[in-house]
């Protein structure tokens, strides 16, 4: 049986998210491939939100075809510097580069929800932060590097925010859930608004 509500992701973090307010609901991983869906938005000069949008967009419907009647969350996020839209380091050494690119800079985070109910796209959300990272030597990044591993690979930043992460900044501006990918309050604002949670 299907719940009424399904997430469109795999992420254990977004499936944290949910489950720790309380949600009841289904997880279900969208089978898109990203960076296909991606790269004809990035060379047109998508903005970075329009970007995040379009990938939650595409999940929530590649999901919803297969659960009628469920109201579906998509959700993604972009992460940028400048002009510059960064994506998960593929090796230790792509992830030393994003943090020394990322060194002494503020770079924005954009987390975007949609809402799809079989064919229709109910709601469209997309919320940011602004995240400035402190002036960081080739050394400390190395050694932070060593400590945190693998984990560093599994983020678009290269970093953690919950765990040793937290050392890498020196200021942050925006929500902490918009920061970990999912923006809460807006969610669940709408899902009362709709019906679909207690209000």
């Amino acid at each position: 049986m299907t719940s009424s509500l399904v997430l469109a992701s795999a992420s254990p973090f977004r499936r944290a998210l949910l489950e720790n307010a309380g949600l009841a609901f289904e997880a279900r991983a969208a089978r898109i491939d990203e960076r296909a869906l991606e790269k004809p938005l990035e060379d047109a000069g998508a903005a970075p939100e329009t970007v995040a949008l379009e990938l939650a967009e595409a999940k929530a419907r590649d999901v919803a075809r297969h659960v009628s009647g469920a109201l579906v969350i998509g959700s993604d996020q972009t992460m940028s510097l400048g002009s510059r839209v960064y994506h998960k380091p593929k090796d230790m050494a792509e992830a030393a580069e994003h943090l020394l690119s990322l060194s002494g800079k503020t770079h924005r985070l954009n987390s975007a929800i949609v809402l799809v109910r079989d064919e229709e796209v109910v709601w469209r959300h997309v919320s940011s932060a602004e995240m400035s990272v402190r002036t960081l030597t080739a050394a400390f990044i190395a050694q932070h590097l060593e400590r945190v591993g693998e984990k560093a690979l599994s983020s678009v930043g290269a970093y953690q925010l919950e765990g040793e992460g937290i050392q890498l900044f020196e200021k942050i501006e925006g929500d902490y859930f918009t920061i970990l990918g999912l923006p809460m309050l807006p969610l669940l604002a709408k899902l009362r608004e709709l019906g679909t949670i207690d209000a």
